[in-house]
């Protein structure tokens, strides 16, 4: 279960309700009319996990890795690593999911090292077919593993892209396994399409499960359950000129690739220049808990009140790690937790740095999970999906597009032309 708690210290007037209502009925055009059709991938996956399980089980080439490597950026990697990240603790016996996301060489060749072909299926993903860091990471597995397209190799390759793109065709050539994305859904919105569900399955993860936690969301939101959606996005919509950044300061380790998402989803989705010309967008901020207590906190207790404060928290971490009752000499200020668990103590320090940022009249909301599992992650995910449609609806932009990325690739290309 996840439980959503506001202290925004905002009261919604009459025109925010406005707000509220016509988003809220933007979304459900957007559903209807399939603007964005992230709204039916926890019911349509369902289907890619079926046919992913029955591949699997058929394929002997599939039955002897023990190693998955995903070829890809941004929304097609970010997603997929933070649901990883999560569930690997729980998960001794799942197959290595491996990220090839940056074109940096020192990563790059290290990765390789720990590879051993002979048990690894390599999962090229693009939704245009053309992401040149995701090509340029593509042709040097390729090259560095001798990978023989056309024969012993081909049942270790697959490719996640758009129907009808450069990658498309190239699959075709070859005749290698290929999965969709579907058209009306953008790459930061894509972790539950066959961009995340192929590689999680295959890794050997309960994505039914996980779909089945994000499809519970959906229904509950479009039959209007979820009202602290639409507060918390009238709140971030109405202020984001005075609360210019948003904290997701996450409690745990194994939720920092979260955080990297949901800066992917706010950053590409919500900085827009809106139909009025004006440039529009709350900045967003991932940091761990509590190692950023020591590194962060200082600024938003006493620097500029343009912050507000997102807690992520997990009530148990089904772990019984003690601080052992040890008094040390000239230490013994901390042996007030002596005994307690570590999961105590996380929980603890969360609570408290919330209610010292409160205290200061700092804007602060929480979401809680009960433990880490499928379900809860899974709606946590169209939680944060569903909040950034919500506030691209107030802020009057085009949530799906990303014009600003765009020109730096037109950038990049000339750059390379003119080395020619």
């Amino acid at each position: 279960m996840v439980t959503y708690n506001l202290n925004l210290g905002w009261i919604a007037d009459d025109e925010a309700n406005e707000k509220m209502a016509e988003a809220f009925g933007n979304l459900v055009y957007e559903r209807e009319k399939g603007v964005a059709g992230y709204y039916n991938l926890p019911e349509n996956s369902k289907l890619i996990v079926s046919e992913v399980e029955a591949y699997a089980a058929s394929n002997e080439t599939v039955q002897r890795c023990n190693t998955v490597v995903v070829i890809g950026i941004g929304g097609s990697s970010l997603g997929t690593k933070a649901i990883d990240s999560m569930l690997r603790h729980k998960y001794p016996h799942a197959r290595r999911l491996l990220f090839l996301e940056n074109p940096d060489p020192v990563d790059l060749e290290a990765k390789f090292s720990s590879i051993v072909k002979e048990k690894t299926l390599f999962i090229v993903i693009s939704k245009s077919g053309t992401t040149v860091e995701t090509m340029s990471i593509f042709k040097a597995v390729i090259a560095h593993f001798d990978l023989d397209l056309d024969g012993k190799d081909k049942e270790r390759i697959i490719a996640i892209t758009d129907e009808g793109s450069a990658l498309c065709h190239f699959v075709d050539r070859h005749a290698l396994k290929a999965y969709t994305i579907p058209h009306n859904v953008g790459g930061r919105f894509s972790v539950l399409s066959s961009v995340g569900i192929v590689p999680l399955t295959l890794a050997g993860y309960d994505t039914c499960t996980l779909l089945s936690g994000a499809a519970a969301m959906v229904e509950r939101f479009f039959n209007g359950e979820e009202e602290h959606l639409l507060i918390k996005s009238a709140f971030i919509a109405e202020t984001w000129r005075d609360y210019r950044m948003n904290v997701l300061f996450a409690y745990g380790t194994f939720l920092e690739d979260f955080t990297k998402w949901y800066v992917q989803l706010w950053g590409e989705s919500l900085g827009k220049i809106d139909r009025c010309g004006n440039r529009v967008g709350p900045t967003p901020l991932g940091h761990i808990g509590s190692v950023d207590q020591h590194s962060f906190l200082q600024l938003i207790i006493q620097g500029p009140r343009d912050k507000s404060v997102t807690f992520l928290k997990v009530e148990n971490f089904e772990n019984n790690l003690k601080i052992p009752d040890i008094k040390l000499d000239y230490i013994e200020k901390s042996d007030y937790v002596n005994g307690h668990t570590f999961n105590e103590l996380i929980n603890a320090e969360c609570d408290a740095t919330r209610e010292s940022i409160a205290g200061e009249g700092v804007p602060v909301d929480s979401v809680t999970l009960d433990k880490i599992d499928e379900a809860d992650i899974g709606e946590l995910i169209l939680y944060y999906e569903l909040l950034t449609s919500l506030v691209g609806a107030m802020l009057h932009i085009d949530t799906y597009d990303q014009p600003g990325v765009e020109l730096g690739k037109r950038i990049l290309v000339k750059k390379f032309q003119k080395a020619r």
